[in-house]
């Protein structure tokens, strides 16, 4: 799989990854392994939410799209 960087440098959003580290480790109850797998599994399920919600928006758009145009 290749990783596409899209985000912000490192230093803007390290102190944030930090403090969604720390809540994901108090609520595993100090288990780091159960604390990433969660933060992982958290992670893959917003990507395909956001996956469903870009497919819903193209197909809005394609049909949009062919209603608006003009038959000459």
């Amino acid at each position: 799989m290749h990783v596409q960087r899209h985000a912000p440098p490192v230093e803007i959003r390290r102190p944030e990854a930090e403090a969604i580290a720390a809540a994901y480790r108090r609520a595993a109850k100090g288990d780091a392994r159960a604390a990433r797998v969660q933060a992982i599994t958290d992670a893959l399920t917003d990507l395909d939410a956001a996956d469903r919600r870009a497919a819903g928006q193209g197909r809005l758009i394609a049909r949009g799209s062919a209603r608006g145009r003009v038959h000459g």
